[in-house]
């Protein structure tokens, strides 16, 4: 306390010359028009300067919690959208199959491991069978087609990535009824992967979309990417397509695992109809 009063004895007049300044500031704004709005429109664009900063700190500080929100409702609109892709027009009138609409749930998770450079890559995410996540459940991103889900823990599942020798998809090319398989094959470039068993009359142009048929574990009608070379002869009655893919997958955050609702009914048909032709 000693200090502290020989402090402000020592440097008093500082502290009289900043209260007379002080309130002769607030007699002069309070008394003068031009000067008291003057005072208002600077004190405005000072605390809305700092106001401006602070949430502009707060929104890179919540950006974490904004992917995941965004995430979410992506799998949400997914779900949807999948409900439009599936619905016919003809002569105006819309007809929609029931079965289809609400046929696959998506499941949101975070990448938390991925692997793009060696022969046979996996990814792992934050996501298990607590989260109703299964072993051979089909993983897409907003941009196309991941992988298939190979091993699951009760908070964690690996994925066979698309980058992988043993991955295969069933695809159809853009404005034609082709079927054929998507593989990486050989590829050392995460970019590019092939679709094979083309019938060799078929005739197919460079930048031709490829989509997911729907025979396999994904929703019809995800692009997975574009025609970058054809003519790749594979066989005397098909050849083989290389594709640019549209999943980036040196840049993945966050993906949807896809649950087929009726997979297990159609296997289960399946499997009687072979047991019964047998």
């Amino acid at each position: 306390m000693k200090n502290l009063w020989l402090f402000l004895v020592r440097y008093n007049a500082f502290f009289w010359f900043m209260l007379f300044f002080i309130v002769s500031l607030l007699l002069v704004v309070q008394n003068n028009r031009f000067q008291r709005s003057a005072f208002v429109n600077s004190s405005n664009v000072l605390v809305g300067s700092f106001y401006d900063k602070l949430n502009s700190w707060k929104s890179y500080l919540a950006l974490e919690e904004t992917n995941k929100n965004l995430a979410q409702e992506n799998a949400q609109l997914r779900q949807q959208l999948q409900h439009y892709l599936l619905t016919d027009t003809l002569d105006s009138v819309r007809v929609e199959d029931s079965i289809e609409m609400n046929r696959y749930r998506f499941t949101m998770a975070e990448v938390v491991n991925n692997s793009i450079h060696q022969k046979s890559n996996f990814i792992t995410i934050n996501k298990g069978s607590l989260d109703g996540v299964e072993k051979g459940l089909g993983v897409i991103t907003s941009n196309g087609v991941v992988g298939i889900v190979l091993n699951v823990s009760q908070h964690f599942s690996t994925i066979q990535s698309l980058l992988h020798p043993d991955t295969r998809i069933s695809v159809t090319l853009d404005t034609t009824n082709v079927f054929g398989s998507l593989v990486w094959g050989n590829s050392i470039d995460p970019q590019y992967a092939l679709v094979r068993d083309i019938p060799n009359h078929v005739k197919v142009i460079k930048g031709q979309k490829v989509y997911t048929s729907g025979f396999s574990l994904f929703p019809k009608g995800i692009e997975i990417g574009s025609v970058a070379e054809t003519g790749i002869t594979s066989g005397e009655s098909f050849l083989d397509v290389k594709i640019k893919l549209r999943t980036n997958f040196s840049n993945l955050n966050h993906v949807y695992v896809v649950k087929d609702l009726y997979e297990a009914e159609k296997n289960q048909l399946e499997t009687q109809t072979e047991d019964n032709n047998g």
